[in-house]
Parts: C-alpha cells; structure tokens; sequence
C-alpha cells in the first residue's frame, strides 16, 4: 500500500484537475489516478489519421468558468481562444440558409429572410433569456442546499433564492417556461419561422436524448448559454490546440502545485473501512490509501461498479438505478483533403469557422428522435459540423483540414440485442451521407476518419450511455437533486468520500464549477475553509 493522501481523485478529467488545484493550494497532499494514458478525460486533443489532430470528445469552448481561469493562471500558460465569427450556420431544406449570430443587427437580418415578426422580437427574446441565464449563472459556483443539512440547508436555500425572489413576475414566468416546457412549446410562444425556433432549439438536444417537443427540453437550452469567450457572454469559440490544451495546462499547473498525477491507473472499486473510505484499490491490485475519495466519473459508473452495494444505503441505492443516463451521442472526427462545399454556401467563409448545424427545423428534430427510438438510429440524423483547422493551423497538414462531427439522435443502446460494435460503421455512413446530401463532394474529400458510438464513447472515456453530460439534465437530476436529493453538495453516502463531475451540479460541459465547489466542500468540511481560493 502506498503513502496515504489527504485525497485521491479518480480521473484526470478537467473537473478532477481543477478540484486537485483547489484542494492542493489549501495545502492537501493530492493524487490523481486515470486509467487512460493521458490527461483530460473527454477534453483530450489526439491524433486520429496520420498528421490530423482533433479534440476527440469535447470540442468547443465558452462554459469553462471565468473564475476558474483566473485561478489557474491558464492564460499565462497559453490557453488561447478564438472566438467564432457567428454562431452557427443551418442550412435549410430547400437551398436556403440561416446564419446565427454576430451582433444584433446581422441576426436580426437573417431572421428577415424568414419572418420580419421574429426579427423585431429577437431583441426580448436575447432580454428574457439573459436574464434568467444571469441569475443561475450566479448559481454555478455555489454548491446547492442539501436537503437533511438542517440550519445549513435552510441558509443556503434563502441565500440561493434570493435571486431569483428578487425577479419581476415575467422573469419569474420565464424560470418556470424554462425549467417546465418543451424548447418546442417555449420557442412557439416567441417565433414564428420554422428556420428560426430550430436555430435555438438545436441547443435543447445537444447531449440530449430527447425530442425537442419533450417536457424541459427548453433548460438544456438554457444551459448552454451561460458560458462566455473572451469576456462576451453567450459566445463560443476554438481553443488554439485543441480542447486538450485545456487540460495539459491545468495538469501542468497541478504538478506545479504538488499534485501528483498517475497515468495508465484504472480503479477497480473504492475501499472502505466501516463507515469512512480508506482509499482506492486499482486494476492492478494495488491499493492507494486515502483519508477522501473524490470521484471525477459519473455517477452511474461510480454506484453501479465502483462503491459495493452494501455500502450504499437500500434507497440510494434505489434512486440511483433509476438515475437517468445515456445522451444519444455519437461523434465522428474526419481528416479532409478540403473544406466541404456546401450547396448553399459553396465558397470559403465564416461559416466555415461557426458551428454547421444540419437540423433545419424542430419537427426533423423530433423524426431524429423518434427515429432512434424505433430503429437505434435517426436516418436524418442531426449534425453539427466545426472545423477547427480554419484557425488553427496546428491540427492539419497545410491546405489540409480536421472536421468534428456532433451528431444526435443514435440509441445507447440499440433494440434487438445489436452490438453498436457492429453497427456503429453503417451509423458513420448514414452521417456522413446526410452531410453529403448539403455538400456534394463532402465524402470524396476524406481521407480517414474516427468513429465513437455511444458505446465506444464509454468504453474510451468511461461516458455511461455515451452521456457527455454523466447524467439527463432533466428537471429530477438537476442543483440539489444532481444526483440525488439528499447529496447535491457533492458528497455520497459513505464517509470522505465526494463527487467532482458532470454527474454534480451544475451539469456537464467543460466548465470546472464541479470541480471547483467540490473542493470548497472538502475544505469546509477538513475545517480550514479560509484557505479556499476566492479571488
């Protein structure tokens, strides 16, 4: 057995690295074990075809905290983004195409090619929802009250509340449309044109195993708008490097700080002794002595194979069988002679750098949906096509481009007792053909290419169901009920023992804030809380 930690944190994901900053800097002895070979959980950059490199799972940026970057000092150390000129572009159905983003006045003109009623409603529509965006956003680095904490759950519930009691009666209707509703009912309440509620309705599927006409769709469209590039609230952009070169910062600035990290460590279950944890036993055998265990893998895989049954309570255990997890992901990295030409906008442009999005309205949304339902996979898939190479010449030989591919709607798991092993070729082929059907030429132009199924995505990065979230952000699974109520304050059931990812609130996307409250609450509960950083 080795030396004994303050804390061992299972996985070197950006969550678990940012937890170990933290805790290291209030002078805990840290260390990291991951299974896979290098650091960054599903923010990795890899080469995936000889001479093209990509961000692998995560691919794009804006959630990532401020606070957490000035903390970290990641800037200093070369973190770099490039802010997308627009959003994104959709092109449509019928040859057309809509661009989102890149001020006011030039949506608002998109928008005129569709309906001159949503173009002048754009601007309360930007209002209503930055204004709920703006309080939960205030949220995101608070741990939320937890429920069976007494006095402490009581403050904490007021002080979060506060917020929100302060809001007039139309943002507070706003909160209840977005956290009840479907994005299809929330967006018809505000737009007109089809091209238009499918812009911003694309945002309630991403990562999302659901309809958009599915009740609170409409918060997981919330969610991703509360990040910034750059200080510009709402926008995204490439990391220079890949989203890898997040998370080879941060692991830099955690050695730095003493934590120490170990590679190629898959853990096979964590140890307990009576009621407390003891530290963690790994694959091969060895057993890492630990006063906390902080669990950077979702919650599904934590209780379902990593902490026995017996040292879970009968209704945990209960509850978290029915936890919600399984996203309907698949993710697809390409290596291109060329950039796609596509039919609407053949030439290069700007909307090459944005994000392509291949959904032209919510009702082909849905069919994607009730498609994989049926079938294990949309045969219109939706797809959302970035290629980073367009700014970043690192990722690509030159005149050479890498393309990642989004896609949803795709079962995890397939009826009929299929194996996404076998499939998962022909799923690819689907994806690419609907790319192909906006951009002739597009499946000529490829010269290799890196397919993950939901299957292969837990199998790479340990994603139960493929789930980049760790778990639906549905309305049961979201602040104090993520995972389960009674330990929304990133603690679970057994003594020392804490969890720091997507599984916890506020959710998933590359943001740190689990990582970051998680910390807090390690150092609040070893009694020198003072020490937290709070710059």
């Amino acid at each position: 057995m080795t030396d004994r930690y303050d804390a061992v944190i299972i996985g070197a994901g950006h969550n678990g690295l940012v937890c170990a900053f933290y805790l290291a800097q209030a002078g805990l002895k840290v260390r990291i074990v991951e299974r896979r070979d290098i650091v960054g959980g599903a923010a990795v950059t890899e080469e995936f075809h000889p001479g093209f490199r990509n961000s692998v799972a995560s691919y794009t940026v804006s959630l990532l905290q401020p606070k957490v970057i000035r903390d970290m000092r990641l800037h200093e150390h070369g973190y770099r983004v490039i802010e997308r000129p627009i959003s994104n572009f959709l092109p449509q159905e019928d040859g057309g195409y809509l661009k989102l983003g890149g001020g006011l006045e030039r949506t608002q003109a998109e928008f005129r090619k569709f309906s001159d009623r949503d173009a002048e409603v754009l601007p309360a529509y930007y209002d209503a929802l930055e204004g709920v965006a703006e309080v939960l956003r205030g949220l995101a680095l608070k741990s939320p009250p937890n429920a069976g904490d007494g006095l402490r759950t009581l403050l904490a519930g007021a002080s979060q509340g506060w917020g929100i009691s302060r809001l007039g009666l139309e943002a507070k209707r706003n909160i209840l449309d977005l956290f009840t509703k479907s994005a299809t009912s929330f967006l018809g309440q505000w737009f007109e044109s089809e091209a238009v509620k499918a812009a911003f309705g694309f945002d309630a599927v991403v990562g999302n195993y659901a309809s958009p006409d599915t009740p609170g769709s409409a918060y997981v469209l919330l969610h991703h708008v509360f990040g910034e590039v750059n200080g510009k609230k709402g926008a995204w952009g490439h990391v220079i490097g890949g989203m890898g070169t997040i998370t080879q910062i941060m692991a830099d600035v955690c050695r730095k700080c003493g934590v120490e990290i170990s590679l190629g460590y898959p853990v096979e279950k964590v140890m307990v002794d009576g009621d407390t944890v003891a530290g963690v036993l790994l694959e091969s055998g060895e057993e890492v002595a630990a006063k906390r265990v902080i669990a950077n893998v979702g919650p599904r895989l934590l209780y379902g194979k990593m902490l026995d049954e017996v040292h879970q309570p009968a209704n945990f255990r209960r509850r978290m069988r029915g936890f919600k997890a399984g996203g309907g992901t698949f993710r697809m990295n390409v290596a291109l002679v060329e950039l796609p030409r596509f039919t609407a906008l053949p030439e290069p442009g700007e909307h090459h750098q944005s994000g392509i999005v291949i959904a032209p309205t919510l009702d082909y949304m849905d069919k994607a949906f009730l498609d994989a339902k049926a079938h294990g996979w949309s045969r219109k898939p939706i797809v959302e096509m970035l290629i980073p190479s367009t700014v970043d010449d690192s990722l690509a030989p030159p005149g050479r481009h890498v393309a990642s591919l989004f896609c949803q709607q795709f079962a995890p798991e397939l009826p009929d007792s299929r194996d996404w092993d076998d499939e998962e070729d022909k799923a690819a082929n689907t994806i690419i053909d609907t790319v192909e059907a906006h951009a002739p030429g597009f499946s000529a132009s490829i010269l290799g290419r890196q397919v993950l199924s939901p299957k292969g995505l837990y199998r790479t990065f340990g994603l139960a169901g493929g789930d980049i979230m760790h778990g639906q952000m549905s309305l049961d699974q979201l602040w104090s009920a993520r995972p389960v109520l009674g330990h929304g304050a990133y603690r679970g059931p057994v003594k020392g023992l804490y969890m720091c990812g997507a599984g916890t609130h506020p959710g998933g996307g590359v943001t740190g804030a689990p990582g970051h409250n998680c910390a807090r609450e390690v150092i609040f509960d070893r009694g020198n809380w003072r020490r937290f950083v709070t710059s």
